[in-house]
């Protein structure tokens, strides 16, 4: 609690003793007077006597602390998401800066997601205040004056990973200088790198899912060029080591009101995009509270393709956690909306999107929404985006020669990092 200082009192008691010894002299005399002059009113001491409330305790209206990071932000990631998570707990209001596309070609390479993309996926960070469009890749003597001056930012946040400029130097220096530097724990088993590697692996599955309507031939050649990849994709597999505290840290921890409109979306939400983020936003609009199923990897395998998901359960119910639209996650979603969930979850309507992957395969004709159909709660929505996770793999997959050569620069760093990786303190 902060205090007012009175110490103003005795310099002010000691300087004008005179004019105090005659306003009490006056007072009371007026007061003795009025015993004789019926009908004249006198005013009473205190009226006087300077406001006595200041020796009360004054609150004061804490400064709010504004931080800033920044980042390319491509592909985002659930790493990405605990890093914006983890920024915010270091201060009461969250500005994040987005790298301009123009800044990520000149210093990394060309990014896979546009700057509008990469813009609504942090917008729709439950996290983030206040959004910086086309930040610089380094932090520059004019840009951390404009960021202190006219965003009165507090301190800038990154994590423990070196960020360096192609010269070599740290991307953040200017700001430790300034002591005005916090740093972070990086999210462990996930980056943007790691990601492309995955899509790499698939890359020959994914194409040929782009390319061809039907359902997959079965002939020795694709099992062969299958089991190829299966065994690349080892070298790629996920080393996220999920904890319950985690899950916690991104959750609402709020169930749905009694009386409240509980609307149901399900889905893969594989490579979490942008397209993710606008049906779940339209989603939200129709109701008071956002139950999200995700698909287990078993469900998206068997209905999509051994290359799906590129993303494991835990890594994709993370994303759809973080997303402000968001009020609750089932993780591992059954494909049917049975009668049993609509009871359970006291669910409204359930909506599907007008854009979604193709269900490649099986050859099942049974309806996954028949029983909401038949309740009546079934509502196709429009999806904002058509986005999927198959068109920004192909992103990559199109320009494989150049992300194959930027991959193998990216990961020789993150090999380096890790092998001297030091343990740090933080959540």
């Amino acid at each position: 609690m902060d205090f007012e200082s009175n110490s103003w009192i005795g310099e002010r008691l000691c300087y004008y003793p005179r004019l105090l010894g005659g306003v009490m002299l006056t007072a009371a005399l007026l007061g003795v007077s009025t015993s004789y002059l019926t009908g004249i009113s006198a005013p009473t001491l205190p009226h006087f006597l300077p406001n006595l409330s200041i020796f009360h305790k004054k609150k004061r209206g804490k400064k709010r602390i504004r931080v800033y990071m920044d980042g390319c932000f491509d592909l985002m990631h659930y790493g990405h998401a605990n890093a914006i998570r983890q920024a915010k707990e270091l201060g009461d209001e969250l500005i994040v800066g987005v790298v301009s596309d123009e800044e990520i070609v000149a210093n990394k390479g060309p990014p896979v997601l546009c700057m509008e993309e990469r813009l609504a996926l942090i917008s729709g960070l439950k996290w983030v205040d206040e959004v910086i469009a086309n930040a610089p890749y380094a932090i520059t003597e004019d840009f951390m004056n404009r960021l202190f001056m006219e965003h009165k930012i507090d301190y800038i946040i990154h994590g423990d990973d070196p960020c360096l400029l192609p010269d070599g130097t740290d991307a953040y220096a200017l700001a430790k200088k300034a002591g005005r530097y916090k740093q972070i724990k990086r999210t462990e088993g996930v980056s943007s790198t790691d990601i492309v590697g995955r899509i790499l692996s698939s890359a020959k599955s994914i194409s040929q899912d782009c390319s061809n309507s039907s359902l997959p031939s079965k002939d020795d050649n694709v099992n062969h060029v299958h089991a190829e990849e299966k065994m690349s994709k080892i070298d790629h597999i996920s080393s996220f080591l999920p904890t319950s505290r985690r899950i916690v840290q991104f959750s609402n921890g709020k169930g749905p009101g009694p009386n409240a409109r509980v609307v149901y979306i399900d889905g893969a939400f594989d490579l979490f995009h942008a397209g993710h983020v606008e049906i779940l936003r339209s989603a939200r609009q129709l109701g008071d509270f956002l139950l999200v199923g995700v698909y287990t990897d078993e469900t998206i395998s068997e209905h999509r393709g051994h290359q799906y998901p590129l993303m494991n359960l835990h890594e994709r119910s993370l994303s759809v956690l973080a997303c402000r639209y968001v009020d609750e996650v089932i993780i591992g979603a059954p494909w049917e909306v049975t009668h049993d969930m609509v009871t359970t979850f006291n669910i409204s309507v359930v909506v599907h999107g007008t854009v979604s992957e193709r269900n490649s395969s099986t050859g099942e004709e049974h309806d996954p929404y028949a029983v909401p159909k038949n309740m009546g709660i079934f509502r196709v929505i429009e999806s904002p985006k058509d986005i999927t996770t198959t068109s920004v793999a192909q992103r990559i997959i199109a320009n494989h020669e150049m992300y194959v050569k930027r991959n193998t620069k990216k990961e020789a760093s993150e090999k380096k990092y890790y092998a001297e990786k030091q343990y740090i303190s933080g959540d």
